[in-house]
């Protein structure tokens, strides 16, 4: 419990600092999530915490299914809808990108890597396709070992941060791209349209809200676990185990439900609960990770930004061919890669009054990345497993 209790409040001071005024735009630009996961591997480091504890089972366990139930419930699929298809053809063109360029860049440097390395490259496809949720399901999903989840993260900081900093300085020239594309602005009128019609209704939590929400995610948690338990697990190696059909299980059943009055659940801060129990579990997968591990980086890093190569040609290609404006682009791409933390700040930078599409593209990747994720981890297994 007292090394349950430091992550917490670990993760507290964390996002504590990043609401101050001071540090606004330096959290803006390096997220929270990313210090959630080095300081308690630091601290692990330092022998401040042990490399391993019944707290870390518990925290992998339970509060996964806990956030993502409550994080779909929380999802407004009906405002997702009214995007428009350019917006919805980026983000799937994105996903296709990083389900395809995970495998080839695999196999070009498989020679170079450990025999566990396509479970981190599964792991770190999870992260490119919706962000650090999908990435901590796939990884509990095909069983990422602890020593390929730091270069995993030292990929998806400097490869996928990086690529953000390339889009921030292309907004500069959005408009000689869409020249070039002949890009069609009624779909950003059409978005913009969209964007009255959005409800942002919010109230304050009562106490009755919050036991509502932690009862319905616990319940949910230990449901989808003991379901999942009952079925076979399926690939060779395996990639649906059973914590991998308690993942689909508990996604499906909150996308089903967020059609339900249990959607109204964000009106009080859901999803910020989700959330708050996945960085929680993120930080404990930090304190297990073996900073040795990060030597491995360079390889690993030359391999993700072959994988992000890929999937940036196909989007540029789909712009092309669909006469997509270089804010779908960006925002499409941060979809995938970045998540809900950096897709509304790339939108807005394209268009200031856009950065609530860049949240519910988000969605979307977020959404596509259970599926498409364990599609790339199907297809890592079977050229590394």
């Amino acid at each position: 419990m007292s090394v349950a209790g430091f992550l917490a409040a670990l993760v507290a001071f964390i996002f504590w600092l990043s609401g101050r005024p001071a540090l606004e735009k330096f959290f803006e630009y390096t997220p929270p999530v990313i210090y959630v996961y080095f300081v308690p591997m630091l601290c692990t480091t330092a022998g401040i915490i042990p490399s391993s504890s019944p707290a870390y089972a518990w925290l992998s366990r339970y509060l996964l299914p806990f956030a993502l139930f409550l994080l779909m419930v929380s999802v407004d699929l009906k405002s997702v809808a009214k995007l428009g298809s350019t917006a919805l053809i980026m983000v799937v063109a994105g996903t296709v990108g990083i389900v395809i360029g995970g495998p080839l860049a695999f196999m070009l440097f498989q020679g170079a890597l450990g025999p566990d390395a396509w479970k981190g490259f599964a792991a770190l496809s999870g992260s490119w396709i919706g962000g650090t949720a999908n990435m901590l399901a796939i990884a509990e999903s095909v069983g990422t070992p602890d020593s390929e989840m730091g270069p995993v993260i030292v990929v998806d900081t400097v490869v996928g941060y990086g690529w953000m900093g390339v889009l921030l300085a292309l907004s500069a020239v959005q408009k000689k791209f869409d020249a070039w594309t002949g890009a069609r602005t009624d779909a950003l009128d059409a978005t913009n349209a969209m964007l009255e019609e959005m409800d942002a209704h919010r109230r304050p939590t009562a106490m009755s809200d919050m036991a509502v929400m932690v009862g319905l995610g616990l319940a949910a948690s230990v449901a989808s676990l003991k379901l999942g338990g009952l079925l076979p697990a399926l690939g060779d190696p395996t990639i649906i185990s059973p914590t991998t059909w308690a993942v689909l299980i508990v996604v499906t059943v909150g996308l089903i439900l967020s059609f339900t009055p249990l959607r109204n659940l964000e009106e009080v801060g859901a999803s910020g609960v989700g959330y708050t129990a996945l960085y929680l579990l993120l930080a404990g997968i930090g304190a297990r990770a073996d900073l040795n591990a990060v030597l491995d980086a360079p390889v690993y890093l030359l391999a993700g930004a072959v994988w992000l190569s890929v999937h940036i040609a196909i989007l540029f290609v789909t712009a092309r061919i669909i006469r997509a404006p270089l804010f779908f682009v960006a925002t499409g791409s941060m979809a995938n890669v970045g998540g809900a933390a950096s897709a509304p700040v790339v939108a807005g930078v394209y268009h200031p009054a856009m950065a609530p599409v860049g949240l519910l593209m988000a969605v979307v990747g977020y959404v596509l990345g259970i599926y498409g994720a364990l599609g790339a981890a199907w297809l890592l297994g079977a050229v590394g497993g």
